[in-house]
Parts: structure tokens; C-alpha cells; sequence
């Protein structure tokens, strides 16, 4: 099978991997900086494809593009249209599309023979029902300007929530999955049959859990409180919020490892902090098994879902009465592997699972290039 180049161009960085969309297998890939720098995108891909070798045949080019608005709910091969469309959406994502937009151009001119697939990190989260994504402020006003939850991390939810179906076996159609992408930005998603019908970031990733430097849930009234008295600007207010809070306004660092660090040492800050982000996590847990009737597996998945122990223990902490319990020795055990951390028997399967968004965004990309159009 020929491969996929899967791009994530941000602002200062192109992170690419060839991918074999059928396994998985990548043995290329890297990340150029200094974009901006020493170098603009199309002499970055001039780098990328000189360091290819020759014998690796490429069947498209999947690019991951963070907004798809309400418009796109499913990979779209591009066009000169479909460019067009992710510019207009800048608004919505000011901060991402406009870096991966430049990466798609540059692509297109250096790889013109092949097909472009834009794979939207919110088209995941397009199965959401209404009531679920609207906003109750007046419609007229959320009609005009867009506003409504979108979701975010969509290929991460969709990546593992397909593995534990398969590790969980049976028909995806019944399972009832809670997946937890938890990093320095994290989000949780209720999988109900494979459709997700709730992820807890909204209209922008800041909503939901805490984060790194994110608040995450936050009362609206606090944006104008500290306007008012603290006389700080709605642009520094929505800073503050997104790359001074989370753990790192609770504790001095966004780094969980430190942060646990900290926390066995004694140190109050770290202790409190710690406490505030698994109440969020169990919070989100217990309200999305009731919205699905119930709960067959959790799935950890992210930087720190996949690699803290004492993470995963606070976020199911108290929750034996839901069925989510953990097996200690299980828990401790340090692997890149997928597996399952619950007791045998258990009524809900714990599982961590290694997110691969890039296979998805390859397979992703190789269905839009095979259906017919």
C-alpha cells in the first residue's frame, strides 16, 4: 500500500510522519523549526521532501486542520474552494488555521500531483446533539457569529475510541465509552456507539477540564469582574485564561511530572492543584455515564492520561460506585503498549491507550481520496 504524508504545520514548527494507513507503520518523519526564521513553508517542504527517499510512493498528503466550523463534518480533499473556506474560518480559530492553511498552500505547490485531504480536529464532534451544542444565549446572535460547542482533539477521540471497541470486542454499536486526552490541553468525550455525543471543550478549547495553563470551567461573570476592579483588558483577561491559569496559575507549573514532584514533597500548592484537576476529571466522569445510561469503558489516552499513574488514580478516585475502579499493580505498570488497568471482571474496563493521530489523520485521508465524489 503506498503511504500517507501526514502534515500538522503550526506556527512555528512542521511536524510530519509517513504513515501506512493500513498498519500504522511509520518509519519516517520529524519536525522542522524556526519557521519564519531562517525559513518560510514552501522552503520547509523543500527540506521535508529532500530527506524522503526515493523508493517511498505517496498516495496523498493528509493535513490536519484544527476548525472546520459547521461546515465540514468529514475529511475534505482540497480545492482552491475548500481554502477559501478554511481562511473564512480563521475567526473561529485565529491561533491554528492560519498556520495550517499556509502548510496546505505550500504543500499543494510542492507536491501538485498529489491529492491534499484537510482532517478537521472538530469534525468528530459534528454528532453532537443540539441540545448538547447550543449555547442558551439568543439564537439570532449565536446564528450570526457561529456560537455553539464545536469540540476539539476530535482525531484522538475518534483513535482510541475505535481501539477500545476492538479491545472491549462485540458490537461498537452497544459500547459506551468516556475517552480522556489528557496533556497540557486535555478534554473528555462520551462515545456512545461510536458517535460522540458530548467532549467537553466548547467554543474554543478553553471550556472543560483543567489544564496546563487553561482554566478550564469557568464562570463568564469572572471576564468582566476583572475588567471592572482589575483593570485588565478583555485581550489580557482571555491571556490570563488560557496561558496563565490551570496548573500553572494553582501551582507555578504545567508540567504534571513536577507537579507530582512538588506534591509528594508537601508542598500545598501542588497538593491543592492536584485535587482541583482530578475533581474536574471525576466531575466530567460521572456526568457523561449518565447522559449514556451507563458506562462500559474509560479510556486514558494524552501525554499525562497514558503516562501518570497517580494521574489516572485521582481521576477514578470514589468512583467504585460507578463501576470504575482500578488495579493497583496494573495501574503502576509503565508501558507504550495498549492495555487494560482495571481488575478482571470489573463492570468497566480502564484502559490506556497510546493516541496515534496520525494514523488517523492517514486513514482519514485515504478514504477521502477512495470515495467517490
Amino acid at each position: 500500500m503506498k503511504q500517507i504524508l501526514v502534515i500538522n504545520a503550526g506556527s512555528s514548527t512542521i511536524k510530519w510522519k509517513v504513515v501506512d494507513p493500513g498498519t500504522g507503520d511509520s518509519t519516517y518523519g520529524g519536525t522542522i523549526d524556526d519557521l519564519r526564521g531562517s525559513q518560510d513553508y514552501l522552503s520547509a517542504f523543500q527540506v521535508l521532501l529532500n530527506s524522503l527517499p526515493e523508493a517511498i510512493e505517496l498516495a496523498a498528503v493528509g493535513h490536519r486542520v484544527v476548525h472546520g466550523g459547521e461546515r465540514f463534518v468529514s475529511p475534505e480533499v482540497v480545492t482552491d474552494s475548500l481554502e477559501g473556506a478554511i481562511e473564512a474560518l480563521i475567526p473561529l480559530a485565529p491561533l491554528h488555521n492560519p498556520a495550517n492553511l499556509a502548510g496546505i498552500r505550500a504543500a499543494r505547490a510542492a507536491l501538485p500531483h498529489l491529492k491534499h485531504v484537510a482532517v478537521f480536529d472538530t469534525a468528530f464532534h459534528h454528532t453532537l446533539p443540539e441540545a448538547a451544542s447550543t449555547l442558551a444565549i439568543p439564537r439570532d446572535l449565536a446564528g450570526q457569529w457561529g456560537l455553539r460547542k464545536y469540540g476539539f482533539h476530535g482525531t484522538s477521540h475518534s483513535f482510541v475510541s475505535r481501539a477500545a471497541s476492538e479491545m472491549l470486542g462485540g458490537e461498537r454499536t452497544s459500547h459506551r465509552i468516556i475517552s480522556l486526552h489528557l496533556g497540557n490541553g486535555s478534554s473528555a468525550a462520551a462515545i456512545k456507539g461510536g458517535v460522540c455525543i458530548e467532549t467537553s471543550m466548547g467554543f474554543t478549547p478553553l471550556q472543560g477540564l483543567v489544564m496546563g495553563t487553561r482554566s478550564g470551567d469557568l464562570d463568564p461573570s469572572v471576564v468582566g469582574f476583572l475588567n471592572r476592579n482589575a483593570g485588565l483588558t478583555i485581550a489580557e483577561v482571555d491571556a490570563l485564561l488560557n496561558k496563565e491559569s490551570g496548573l500553572l496559575g494553582l501551582a507555578g507549573t504545567s508540567d504534571f511530572r513536577e507537579l507530582s514532584a512538588l506534591a509528594a514533597s508537601g508542598d500545598s500548592d501542588a497538593l491543592l492543584a492536584l485535587d482541583v484537576w482530578g475533581w474536574r476529571v471525576r466531575h466530567y466522569l460521572g456526568a457523561y455515564a449518565a447522559l449514556m445510561g451507563g458506562l462500559d469503558a474509560v479510556v486514558f489516552t494524552g501525554g499525562i492520561g497514558e503516562n501518570s499513574a497517580e494521574a489516572r488514580m485521582r481521576a477514578t478516585e470514589g468512583l467504585a460506585f460507578l463501576g470504575v475502579e482500578l488495579d493497583g499493580d496494573r495501574n503502576a505498570q509503565s508501558s507504550s503498549e495498549a492495555r487494560i488497568i482495571s481488575p478482571e471482571g470489573s463492570p468497566v474496563t480502564l484502559l490506556v491507550i497510546p493516541t496515534n493521530e496520525e494514523w488517523e489523520i492517514a486513514r482519514e485521508t485515504l478514504q477521502a481520496i477512495s470515495s467517490p465524489r
